[in-house]
């Protein structure tokens, strides 16, 4: 993720003031009664703006121009918003709203609700199937509640900070593997047009993983890999910057399913960190050293 290359600006978003001290992902927030609630409604919501976009899928959309392409990308987004935004706003009527799925960095304090209307919306255009509708909420820049839908494999997983993660109520839980030669690790391209600064060290850390585990997999959108981390089908995911709406769904799900979150150089992660490693425990320490070679 993301799959999706910058849309024009024809939603603008509001200038996000520096926060110093941002803490990490595994901090536990503080998590209301009705937080619950609030992740059951926010579940139906995303289900039923996935069902709208599933009605746009099947054929590839042809385009030849970049224009071309945002304007496509622009229209499922814009599908997908016009059933969240009024669901998801009313749940939380004081809550701000992340306009710009690729932002990244830290938000101003209090509530605001980070969505991927399309996560993976490039795939959806293609008529492949790896893509999703998301919605957390962030509350002081730690993330409460998530709910990411899968209209390919019609899975629902969910996370509450401090109740665990699940798919369909089933709670989830990331691997045991200790052996990273033995692993599937996953990385993902964290938008289009990267520096090439960037290019190249996703390179050279692909090239590492591929000496020192079983397989790697690359692919976007990055919600997809944490899924598969958080249930444990994938033993580590890494990614270098990244978007809040790419990361923070899938970073409370495995910190939820017991799996550990930092930068590639094991320091605590936060939006602001330009890079991301999300590991079951027992592979962590060997993900890292691969990683820094």
């Amino acid at each position: 993720m993301p799959a999706t290359p910058a849309v024009p600006a024809t939603r603008a978003v509001p200038a996000t003031p520096a926060v110093s001290a941002t803490p990490a992902v595994s901090a536990t927030p503080a998590v209301s009664a009705d937080d619950a609630e609030i992740l059951a409604r926010t579940a139906d919501a995303v289900r039923d703006a996935a069902s709208a976009l599933r009605e746009r899928f099947g054929d590839v959309v042809r385009h030849e121009t970049r224009e071309e392409l945002m304007r496509a990308l622009a229209v499922n987004d814009d599908l997908a918003l016009g059933i969240l935004r009024p669901r998801l706003s009313q749940l939380r009527p004081n809550a701000r709203w992340v306009e710009e799925e690729l932002e990244g960095g830290a938000l101003p304090p209090g509530e605001w609700w980070v969505v991927d209307p399309a996560e993976g919306n490039v795939n959806h255009l293609h008529a492949l199937p790896e893509w999703a509708v998301t919605a957390t909420l962030v509350r002081d820049n730690l993330p409460v509640l998530t709910a990411v839908h899968l209209p390919s494999t019609g899975e629902t997983y969910t996370a509450l900070a401090g109740a665990g993660a699940r798919v369909d109520g089933r709670p989830l839980r990331v691997s045991p593997t200790a052996d990273l030669g033995l692993s599937i690790v996953a990385t993902s391209q964290a938008r289009p047009d990267e520096p090439e600064e960037v290019v190249r060290r996703i390179g050279a850390s692909i090239t590492a993983m591929l000496l020192d585990a079983l397989v790697v997999r690359t692919a976007v959108p990055a919600t997809l890999h944490l899924l598969h981390v958080a249930a444990g089908r994938i033993d580590a995911f890494w990614q270098f910057a990244g978007a809040r709406a790419d990361l923070l769904p899938g970073a409370l799900l495995v910190t939820e399913a017991g799996g550990r979150i930092s930068d590639v150089e094991g320091r605590p992660w936060t939006p602001q960190s330009e890079s991301f490693l999300a590991a079951a425990p027992a592979m962590h320490t060997a993900a890292v050293a691969t990683l820094g070679r």
